[in-house]
C-alpha cells in the first residue's frame, strides 16, 4: 500500500450487535483503483464489516478512516453523502419502478454521478431491453445489475460489493464481473464480500480472510492462489482445482 494511495482504512475496528461480539480487532485497507476482497465462511462477519463501514452499525471500539476524515461516529446517511456506496447482497431495488425509475432515483441526490442513464443502458444493454419493466419482474442478475447501475448514478467514490454473484447464473456472473472491471478503469475502488473463489481470482488485487470475526490472513490474489493449505484451512476450499465456491 505504499505505493497507493489509501482510500479506506478500518484499524482494528470491534462490531457487535447488542451483546454479542461479531468483529474483534478487524483491520484492513483499500487503495486507488483497487479491488480488494474480503473473504470467510459464513458467518465469519464480513458483512457485518460492510456495515459497520457504512454506518449501519457502529463499531465499539477502534477507527475508520476515508480519504484521511475520521468517519466511525457519522451516520450512514452522511457516509453515503461522502461518496461510499453499498450495494446490499439482498439487491434492494424498488421492485414497483421501472429500471429506468430506479436509476433515476440513485441520482436523485447526487446528479452528478459518475455515469448518465444512457451511459448505464449502453454499458448495461440487457437493461436497456428491459427500461420499461418494473424491478419485481427482473431476474436475480438483471437485478443485481440494476442495483450497481443505480450505486454508479450517485457519488461514487468505494463501491461496497456484497456478495454480488450469488446464487446467479454462470453468464450473468460474467456480466458483473465486466462491470466489476469497468468500475476499476475508472479507478473507483472496491471492496467485494464474494463466495465465488473464481471470481476473485479474476477481479482482485488483494484478498482479506476473516475467521470468527478476525483477521487471518492479508495477501495478493497471486499468494492466495498458490497458498491451498489458507484456501482449505478458511474457506473450506479442496485440492480440486475446479472448486468455485467454500461454505
Amino acid at each position: 500500500m505504499s505505493e497507493t494511495e489509501t482510500i479506506l482504512a478500518v484499524e482494528e475496528i470491534s462490531s457487535s450487535y447488542g451483546s454479542g461480539l461479531v468483529l474483534e480487532d478487524v483491520s484492513l485497507t483499500v487503495g486507488k483503483g483497487e479491488v480488494v476482497g474480503l473473504l470467510g465462511r459464513n458467518g465469519a462477519g464480513k458483512t457485518t464489516t460492510l456495515r459497520s463501514i457504512t454506518g449501519v452499525i457502529k463499531p465499539r471500539s477502534g477507527k475508520i478512516e476515508f480519504r484521511g476524515q475520521d468517519i466511525t461516529a457519522l451516520s450512514d446517511h452522511e457516509i453515503s453523502n461522502l461518496g461510499i456506496s453499498y450495494v446490499v447482497e439482498e439487491r434492494a431495488v424498488f421492485p414497483d419502478l421501472t429500471v429506468e425509475e430506479n436509476l433515476r432515483m440513485g441520482g436523485i441526490k447526487q446528479p452528478s454521478g459518475i455515469m448518465t442513464i444512457e451511459e448505464i443502458f449502453e454499458w448495461m444493454p440487457r437493461l436497456d431491453e428491459r427500461k420499461e419493466l418494473k424491478a419485481s419482474k427482473l431476474s436475480g442478475g438483471e437485478q443485481q445489475m440494476l442495483a450497481i447501475g443505480r450505486a454508479l448514478r450517485g457519488k461514487t467514490e468505494l463501491l461496497l460489493l456484497d456478495e454480488p454473484t450469488e446464487g446467479l447464473a454462470p453468464q450473468i456472473v460474467e456480466d458483473v464481473i465486466d462491470a466489476i472491471e469497468r468500475i476499476q478503469e475508472q479507478d473507483i475502488p472496491i471492496l467485494v464480500v464474494e463466495q465465488n473463489l473464481n471470481t476473485i481470482f479474476e477481479v482482485a488485487d488483494r484478498v482479506f480472510i476473516l475467521e470468527q470475526g478476525r483477521n487471518v490472513y492479508e495477501g495478493t490474489v497471486a499468494e492466495l492462489r498458490d497458498d491451498t493449505e489458507t484456501q482449505q484451512q478458511y474457506l473450506g476450499v479442496g485440492t480440486n482445482p475446479d472448486v468455485e465456491a467454500f461454505d
